[in-house]
């Protein structure tokens, strides 16, 4: 009511206004609250649909995760490898991901959002395609001949190698190839660079949506309700990842009763194509709302803000020749370069840069081989690995990040304060994660290959498998086919444990009179063998609860400081380079962490292997066991060095925001004795006037 008052007069008093009066009481008439009602209603409508592209995103990212094992196992591929196929997201990301953030802030972004989830359901489905072309899966084992000659039930492992070894290596690599998986990983690897191109718009142009549509102090709670339901996708995921490593790969079309793996085994292969499936699916459904989106919306009016004046300077710009003219294609990439210029320049947002490359690229490596990490460390299987995951580790982290936002919001925390609360969170999970180098396990005790015949350690890579007691079988070295003994030592085979006979089928089979558990000192018992590994110690259980309260701290600590560290990028910079800033920051992300970090694990990883798998042709395959101890000071290693020097360049940022924004442009009064006054809408302006090659349109979007 005021500003129609205010209109009235500047009408009464001015005659040569009247144009302006006139534009200027249209505006009037457009600000009711039925209207600013129905723009909430469209704003909480996007917000809703952007959480479950949000959630859907996170939901095919984490069956990615969860199903790496399984993937490397299924395809006989080195870490380094599925490494590889695992950051052939963030290439997908790579190709695009610059100018959807430019261009695309000035298309209709819901519809861009919509292609770009249709994009990743057809990543998704084409990444579980591979399963439907291929073979069944047939494990290394020495019982294949037996199980299916259907011999009586007494099997000689040692005269069995003897006889049919030769036999069996011929039959393989006759057709080995003609096997049609050797490069059906590349199938995986498109459709996870598809992927890649789909999820590109989501974040820039949804996070920039927002904040242009949306109260400045509602946008923390916004970001941090999107990363909180987010955070469900990724829960879901690891769950779902439980479900299908549980069930076998050829599931519905093998008989289960004459496998003769467990979910524990080092060789099992779960139904990693079905989470795939799913999440292309919720893929598809999440892009149906963003077709019905309007491209804008009215920000809701801030009446201490919004003067008669800042009307009637709208409506004059609104009337100005140039902004009626649509702008020429040849004046973008000159305009691009002046952007791209502006925030490379500025020395916050880079040092927030390479702060956050050193983290991305701790975290991206450690989150990869994390499920893999919890087998070979704390003998869990794939399915309780993802199962865990799931259950302890990311509720935390969800549960931080929305206190985070609020946290962020109830103290008004402005630049300053929320770069101290992030540095001093992040810095308290670093030193916690810490802990895990004392909580580790020992290794598998293998004969032959971490202990010798007798029990006793031997040295790193010293392999020694073949010994007196075996030495009558002729058994095959390359083959991973692993027994437990009743001494408590895992054999790699029947026929290198010195079995001369089995009873049982299947799971249930039975090895006895093994000449090596007798030369195993202290032992007197039964020299029978179980199929499979010899499950850890009871110290190894109790540690690995240790290991998961640890995440647990660890997780929700750094999460807590998430969205203050998210929203800084935002403030540091001008308001119409948010969009370009946040497209920037996570192309550097994917280019320099997401693509080379996991390839760089994978391989060092790669290291610590003591006995590689072998494929039908005879070639090396998946790796079977690791060394625990070289393992962990690799994983957990490289992690924490890589995180270390990012907290020296943190202490060099915030003096650096300190400076800027506290001594220098502090003012309290505008914006009620926040830090960070001068990154509001209004002083950005103020500041944007003076910056050479700032364009009508960049100033227009300030007034």
């Amino acid at each position: 009511m005021t500003v129609e008052t205010e209109s009235s007069n500047v009408d009464d008093s001015n005659q040569e206004a009247e144009p302006v009066q006139l534009l200027d009481d249209e505006a009037n008439k457009n600000l009711p609250v039925k209207k600013k009602t129905s723009c909430c209603t469209g704003l909480k409508a996007f917000l809703a649909a952007l959480s479950f592209s949000y959630l859907s995103k996170t939901l095919s990212g984490t069956i990615m995760k969860s199903s790496i094992t399984q993937i490397e196992r299924r395809f006989d591929l080195t870490s380094s490898t599925v490494g590889f196929i695992d950051g052939s997201f963030e290439i997908g990301n790579l190709l695009v991901i610059a100018f959807v953030s430019y261009f695309g802030a000035k298309l209709h972004r819901p519809k861009v959002i919509a292609v770009g989830c249709f994009t990743m359901a057809l990543g998704s489905l084409l990444t579980a395609m591979p399963h439907f072309f291929m073979g069944y899966y047939k494990y290394e084992t020495t019982s294949h001949t037996a199980s299916s000659a259907n011999l009586t039930s007494s099997i000689n492992p040692c005269s069995q190698h003897q006889d049919v070894n030769e036999t069996l290596l011929e039959v393989s690599q006759s057709g080995c190839e003609k096997e049609p998986s050797s490069y059906m990983w590349i199938y995986i690897l498109l459709g996870n660079m598809l992927r890649g191109i789909g999820e590109t718009p989501i974040t820039p142009l949804g996070i920039s949506y927002l904040d242009d549509f949306a109260k400045e102090e509602d946008v923390p709670v916004y970001v941090a309700c999107l990363h909180t339901i987010a955070m469900l996708g990724p829960m879901f995921g690891f769950l779902l990842g439980s479900l299908c490593a549980k069930l076998y790969v050829d599931i519905g079309f093998v008989d289960l009763g004459n496998i003769t793996i467990t979910p524990q085994d080092s060789r099992w292969v779960g139904a990693w194509w079905l989470g795939f499936l799913i999440g292309g699916v919720t893929s598809f459904l999440a892009a149906i709302p963003f077709c019905f989106l309007p491209k804008s919306l009215k920000k809701p009016e801030e009446d201490n803000d919004k003067t008669s004046y800042g009307l009637l300077e709208n409506m004059r710009k609104k009337l100005t020749p140039a902004q009626s003219k649509p702008r020429k294609w040849s004046v973008i990439p000159k305009d691009f370069y002046t952007s791209l210029k502006k925030v490379l320049s500025n020395r916050m947002y880079f040092t927030f840069l390479c702060c956050s490359l050193l983290q991305f690229n701790g975290f991206i490596g450690f989150l990869t081989y994390k499920p893999k990490y919890m087998e070979q460390q704390y003998g869990q299987s794939t399915s309780k690995s993802n199962f865990l995951i799931g259950l302890t580790t990311l509720p935390p982290v969800g549960i931080g990040i929305f206190l985070g936002g609020l946290i962020m919001k109830k103290y008004k925390m402005g630049i300053i304060g929320a770069t101290k609360f992030a540095f001093i969170m992040s810095f308290l999970a670093y030193v916690t994660t810490l802990l895990h180098f004392f909580v580790g396990c020992e290794n598998h005790v293998v004969a032959g290959m971490t202990v010798s015949y007798e029990g006793k350690p031997i040295p790193y890579h010293e392999n020694a498998i073949f010994s007196e007691c075996n030495s009558d079988c002729k058994c095959a070295s390359n083959v991973w086919d692993p027994v437990c003994g009743d001494n408590g030592l895992t054999y790699v085979s029947a026929c290198l444990a010195g079995c001369t006979t089995s009873v049982g089928h299947g799971k249930s089979t039975v090895f006895h009179n093994c000449s090596c558990l007798a030369v195993s000192s202290s032992w007197t018992g039964n020299n029978s063998v179980t199929l499979g590994q010899c499950p850890k110690s009871e110290d190894c259980s109790m540690k690995f609860i240790y290991y998961t309260v640890i995440q647990v701290i660890s997780g929700f600590c750094y999460a807590l400081g998430g969205t203050p560290a998210y929203l800084i990028m935002f403030r540091c910079v001008q308001p119409e380079l948010k969009s370009l800033a946040v497209g920037l920051y996570t192309l550097i992300m994917r280019v320099l962490a997401g693509i080379p970090a996991p390839v760089y694990f994978g391989a060092l990883i790669d290291k610590t292997c003591l006995k590689w798998g072998s494929t039908s042709c005879g070639q090396q395959g998946a790796c079977r066991l690791y060394d625990s101890n070289a393992y962990r000071y690799v994983y957990l290693g490289l992690s924490a060095v890589l995180r270390g020097p990012s907290y020296l360049i943190g202490i060099f940022f915030y003096i650096l925001i300190k400076k800027d924004f506290q001594n220098k442009k502090s003012k309290p009064i505008v914006n009620g004795g926040r830090e960070d006054a001068p990154i509001n809408k209004e002083d950005n302006c103020k500041i944007k006037q003076h910056l050479p090659g700032s364009s009508d349109v960049e100033n227009e979007s300030c007034i």
